[in-house]
């Protein structure tokens, strides 16, 4: 099986359950139910890394998750992205560009938040480091 990576996306950031800022300190843009419907079967469920703009802006780097997020018994398939920089303002309704291009580890349910946040800033320091990677790094601008 060949790999799914890089995988370009793009879509208009829509609103979440509003969980990723308030509960786990991590914003996330939620991509539009059509990106979501279009992923391939190969970007199962999990945690992912790469790189993503918003409306054509500067270029960050950025985890994310693909699935139905169990802690929270999400019945829904979404893509939460967490661009890896600070943003003044939100930016719902805007383009998110993303190019994917790593797995991080499967999606699965944590048995408390504490739990959840500490996977979460591990999954952050693993993204980093893999993004630093010259072979990654290349796909920043393309």
């Amino acid at each position: 099986m060949s790999s799914p990576f890089p995988y370009f996306a793009a879509g208009t950031v829509v609103k979440g359950f509003g969980r990723g800022g308030k509960d786990l300190g991590m914003p996330t843009a939620n991509m539009d139910r059509e990106a979501v419907t279009v992923l391939p079967e190969a970007l199962h469920t999990g945690v992912y890394y790469g790189f993503g703009c918003v409306d054509h802006g500067s270029i960050h780097e950025m985890v994310m998750s693909i699935g139905t997020n169990p802690f929270y018994n999400n019945k829904e398939r979404s893509m939460e992205v967490h661009l890896l920089h600070e943003f003044e303002d939100d930016f719902y309704g805007s383009e998110l560009r993303i190019a994917i291009v790593g797995f991080v580890r499967d999606m699965s349910d944590f048995p408390s938040l504490d739990a959840l946040k500490a996977a979460i800033a591990n999954d952050v320091i693993v993204a980093k480091e893999r993004l630093a990677d010259p072979a990654t790094a290349s796909f920043r601008e393309h």
